[in-house]
């Protein structure tokens, strides 16, 4: 179930609130819908953004995606998309969800309400994600078969299997718990939909190097954008390879 509720309306855009349950919470995003003639229904794209981000502050990035003609629902991520892993490994040792899995199962839920507007075109949804909504964005992607692609900026995985190799993780359920949450856990279930990532080399937050190596887990079809903007997260260094790829998924 959802509810949306009209903010704003002009030539070039519609922007809605949009409130749905998932896991048994009150999610709310802002489905950003661009108000132009296609002979196909419009393109959707589920917006996670990085930690700290309000679906307010994606906003940004959700009107350059308006104006390349595609729909966008931006999420307020629980907890604001600020993770705490020693708390969700105890809730997974004691046999209750983690938060981390609930807000894989939010993007998905979010996913579900593009594909159940008239406009937009429920064969044609694209995951993208910032930083740790990235992350997500990957995950979902891999357990959503109807989705086109994912296109992750400034992020990478958590190196589970190294950890495991060096010694570092040992016990089976703890090993389980960090297998769970790990993009690269999943980049196999991506194909044969394109896995993008696009990084700053100068990024402040995470490494160039860190993404480097989870890019190389990933299976064909894959790209990877290099920037040189001093920032972490989305800039408009990025734009003309989003444009680019996003056209290849939805084609």
């Amino acid at each position: 179930d959802y509810e949306i509720t009209p903010l704003e309306t002009t030539d070039e855009y519609a922007l809605n609130e949009v409130k749905f349950t998932s896991r048994d919470t009150e999610i709310a995003g802002l489905l950003r819908m661009p108000q132009i003639q296609h002979e196909k229904a419009i393109p959707g794209i589920v917006l996670l953004p990085g930690a700290t981000v309000t679906k307010e502050g994606e906003q940004g990035l959700a009107t350059y995606l308006c104006e390349l003609g595609y729909a966008s629902i931006a999420l307020d991520q629980r907890n604001v998309g600020v993770i705490d892993i020693p708390g969700d490994l105890h809730l997974f040792l004691d046999g209750n969800e983690p938060t981390e899995h609930k807000m894989v199962h939010d993007a998905r839920a979010a996913a579900e309400v593009l594909r159940n507007q008239p406009e937009i075109d429920p064969n044609r949804i694209v995951y993208l994600g910032e930083s740790n909504g990235a992350r997500f964005a990957i995950i979902a992607c891999a357990l959503d078969p109807k989705a086109r692609g994912v296109i992750a900026i400034s992020t990478c995985g958590y190196g589970t299997d190294a950890a495991i190799a060096s010694g570092r993780l040992t016990d089976p359920e703890v090993i389980r718990f960090y297998q769970s949450i790990d993009p690269e856990t999943y980049l196999s279930k991506i194909p044969p939909r394109k896995f993008v990532m696009i990084h700053s080399v100068n990024d402040t937050i995470i490494p160039y190097e860190s993404a480097e190596q989870t890019y190389a887990k990933a299976f064909e079809l894959k790209e990877l954008h290099t920037v040189e903007c001093a920032t972490h997260g989305y800039c408009t260094e990025m734009a003309p390879f989003l444009k680019t790829e996003l056209e290849a998924m939805i084609s």
